[in-house]
């Protein structure tokens, strides 16, 4: 007897999340980049410490928060419009803001070929995500720990660009990552809405700080 498994949902994750997507992540460094002026990310130690933070705290836990909604949402325009609007509010910075809608924008048209859900325009990034995944029936918890590590993978690829890290160094903290990742993946699976919010208040002002940081290699 033979079973099948549909591993189309897996080709789409892989395949949207992917560095090779062409949502533009690799220009932003989500205020890393005045966190590692600043001096609190020197090495990746303090990489990890920085990224455990976002992730359990702050916009990691927040955007998989959203995601979420916009997955049990993805057939429901007037619901996916109220999370855009909770989403877009909540950036804490002028350029989260561009960052996450930028990343939403490209991540539409890219995705045009895999899906007909049509999305509310302006959507941020993880809303966009979770909203195409539902529409394609990809796993919602799947699709949280996949953005979930895709979005520590970027990350850290700024990071060895910018401390600088080796590649080895990096692959480290991510490897050290995978049970934050987990956890927070099951920890935002029962949130609500009123849920989304966080206290990582260093990583918002490091964004905050970006704005205005004289040498810059990234948008954010």
């Amino acid at each position: 007897m033979t079973t099948t498994t549909d591993h189309r949902p897996l080709l789409n994750l892989l395949a949207w999340l992917s560095p090779a997507f062409p949502t533009g992540a690799f220009a932003y460094s989500h205020g890393l980049e005045w966190a590692v002026e600043a001096g609190d990310v020197m090495d990746g130690d303090s990489l990890l410490h920085w990224l455990t933070d976002v992730l359990v705290c702050g916009s990691g836990r927040s955007d998989t928060i959203l995601l979420r909604h916009a997955h049990r949402a993805a057939a429901d325009r007037a619901a996916l419009q109220e999370i855009v609007a909770l989403a877009t509010a909540s950036a804490p910075a002028r350029e989260r803001r561009d960052e996450t809608l930028n990343q939403g924008r490209a991540f539409q048209l890219a995705v045009a070929p895999w899906t007909a859900i049509e999305l509310p325009e302006d959507a941020p990034y993880a809303v966009a995500v979770g909203a195409a995944a539902g529409g394609r029936g990809v796993p919602e918890d799947d699709t949280a720990v996949a953005y979930l590590q895709a979005f520590a993978t970027n990350l850290i690829s700024a990071a060895v660009r910018l401390v600088p890290l080796g590649q080895t160094a990096g692959l480290r903290v991510l490897a050290a990552l995978e049970p934050v990742i987990l956890a927070t993946a099951t920890a935002t699976a029962d949130a609500t809405l009123d849920d989304v919010g966080g206290c990582a208040f260093r990583s918002d002002l490091a964004a905050m700080r970006h704005e205005t940081q004289y040498t810059r290699l990234f948008r954010s």
